[in-house]
């Protein structure tokens, strides 16, 4: 089976909650002493599938964090967002509330993030205390993935809810209640623990463990430790409420782009990783038939009957045909601006913004207020799913463009934008394969300063990420998020009116059905398209394209930030785990 298989979940369960189930075949007791799990690699195995069992627990990643977090920016939107007082739509709208429905739960992902920490810090002192990784390999790799694994989850617990409590210990009495801590004393710790996890992890298909992207390995952790030293050194709203840099100068802008620089560097030096074309990377994705050494450098494992990527972030199905049989998708897409931001030659719009969804096996245009995210699409499944719940797709956590626009980004900052150059020129020449003169004339104009280049940088993320739950960490740390929300809310009044640069779009769309049956072309969604031809080129329907409904009273960029962002940049802890802390949690910093 295609899937990291949680097999042993019932011996870590044993291992991590201290021995209360029992079993009819249960382990003798000597078996269960660390000193025996940690030093025998068939069972230490067991603890780093302990580590990703947290992931793809209901509450977690799979159903709460990839769905709810990142949203709204310029790029990406919860899709129901109008409907602004609803619990789902305040975690994307910046007035998330500590009761709210979807989250204020004992077993929602921060609680499932500090149960992946505690069952990595437990490997991790078990792995350095018995393992004798200095003579064994396997071992040693084991401790590099749960020290890479418990940066992963930091890093998503730093995005969701800013400074969180820092342990790094297995829990004990005297740390049972820990207040909120600087996020900059756990990126210091981070990136020294990722810099010691990449002397333990082989590269990409070194070895028969980093044969498969479900497991991490040396580029991966490096580029973690890239992505949170960017984090680090960047813009966000801190303990005091307010936006700023870092104070600490371990943690200065300057040294942040120097390590990511020095490891991204190092990642493309390697020749360990290669880009493919744009939508061959999700075709692989989404045909489960991804490999280490291309694209991909690890992706959250979900078994078929775990995880919610396409069942929420995927082109929408709304019934079930002879590609699925779940009606679902659409939960989250591009905001509608986004679709107009890519030249129509870039190979990456038709892949990442889908004006379509699927009726009974066929593709029917939708609204100009719901677009679909085309990276993750049941119809490029070579396995037709039949859960009701989920849909079994791994999420890509990162991919070697990210690493090559990260070493852009930070070459620009430390050399200059001439030295910076090739690395964005790798992800345009892949965006535009058949045109260099495009290619040539954008990196003109990006290479004229360097503030044009990181402005380039700026947009190109949006462009190459889009959907897959970046942008709002990458706004937040540029102290853009309120500006891009912005300029983003103005767009899209401008794109409902036909002013601006819409002023000449088409107030339709013409549209038909292809001979196969099945594939929609449509007509008026590119700039220099006019309703006057679309009437008259054989389209067999037409329909407004607007995202006003009738009777609505709230427009599309009215819902798109109810409080100002960079006063709830991001989520309260949740009210059933303040009332657990003892009194030390709370939710000081925010505006809430």
């Amino acid at each position: 089976m295609k899937k990291i298989i949680y097999a042993l979940i019932a011996f870590t369960g044993l291992v991590f909650v201290g021995g209360c189930k029992k079993t009819l075949d249960a382990p003798s007791k000597s078996a269960l002493e660390p000193s025996v799990i940690f030093s025998t690699p068939s069972l230490a195995k067991g603890a780093i599938a302990g580590i990703l069992q947290s992931f793809g627990e209901t509450n977690s990643y799979r159903g709460r964090f990839l769905v709810y977090y990142g949203l709204n920016n310029d790029a990406e939107v919860y899709n129901t967002l109008k409907s602004v007082d609803d619990d789902k739509a305040k975690l994307s709208n910046y007035n998330a509330n500590v009761s709210n429905g979807q989250m204020n739960t004992a077993d929602n992902a921060w609680a499932k993030f500090y149960e992946g920490i505690e069952r990595a810090s437990m490997a991790i002192v078990g792995l350095k205390t018995y393992g004798n990784v200095e003579s064994n390999p396997e071992l040693a790799q084991m401790l590099g993935e749960a020290l890479t694994l418990r940066a992963v989850i930091y890093n998503d617990l730093i995005k969701g809810w800013g400074d969180v409590p820092a342990r790094f210990e297995p829990v004990n009495s005297a740390t049972t209640y820990l207040a909120r801590s600087s996020r900059d004393v756990i990126y210091k710790q981070l990136i020294a623990d990722l810099d010691e996890a990449a002397t333990y992890l082989p590269w990409p298909n070194e070895t028969t463990v980093t044969s498969s992207v479900e497991h991490v390995n040396k580029a991966f952790a490096k580029g973690l430790r890239a992505r949170l030293a960017l984090a680090a050194g960047g813009y966000a709203q801190r303990l005091d409420g307010n936006v700023s840099l870092s104070t600490d100068p371990d943690l200065s802008r300057e040294k942040m782009y120097a390590i990511a620089k020095k490891e991204c560097l190092e990642i493309i030096a390697s020749g360990k990783l290669r880009l493919l074309g744009f939508e061959d990377v999700f075709r692989k994705l989404n045909e489960e038939a991804g490999a280490a050494g291309l694209e991909s450098m690890w992706e959250i494992p979900f078994s078929e009957g775990r995880g919610r990527v396409i069942f929420d972030l995927g082109v929408k199905h709304t019934t079930t045909d002879k590609y699925t049989g779940q009606n679902k998708g659409g939960t989250n897409g591009p905001n509608p601006i986004m679709w107009y931001e890519y030249d129509r030659d870039d190979v990456r719009r038709a892949v990442s913004v889908v004006p379509y969804e699927w009726t009974n096996g066929v593709q029917v245009p939708n609204t100009l207020g719901r677009w679909y995210f085309g990276k993750y699409r049941y119809e490029w499944m070579k396995r037709k799913v039949t859960s009701t719940n989920d849909d079994g797709l791994n999420w890509m956590y990162m991919r070697y463009a990210d690493v090559v626009l990260m070493a852009a980004e930070a070459v620009n900052e430390l050399d200059g934008p001439a030295t910076a150059a090739p690395y964005l020129k790798m992800i345009r020449d892949r965006a535009f394969p058949n045109n260099a003169a495009k290619v040539a004339a954008f990196m003109t104009q990006a290479t004229a300063s360097k503030p044009a280049f990181f402005n380039a940088i700026v947009d190109e993320r949006a462009l190459e990420f889009t959907g897959e739950m970046l942008r709002k960490g990458d706004l937040i740390r540029w102290n853009l998020l309120s500006t891009k929300l912005t300029e983003a809310k103005v767009k899209l009044e401008q794109l409902e009116k036909r002013q601006g640069k819409y002023a000449n779009l088409p107030a339709k769309i013409y549209y038909k059905t292809l001979p196969d049956a099945e594939t929609v072309e449509i007509y008026g969604l590119n700039f220099g398209d006019t309703d006057a031809l679309g009437a008259t080129l054989g389209y067999t329907s037409n329909k407004s394209w607007t995202m006003i409904s009738t009777g609505e009273t709230k427009t599309f960029w009215d819902a798109l930030f109810v409080k100002d962002p960079n006063k709830q940049q991001f989520w309260p802890i949740w009210q059933v785990f303040l009332d657990s802390s003892n009194g030390i949690l709370n939710n000081n910093n925010l505006n809430l």
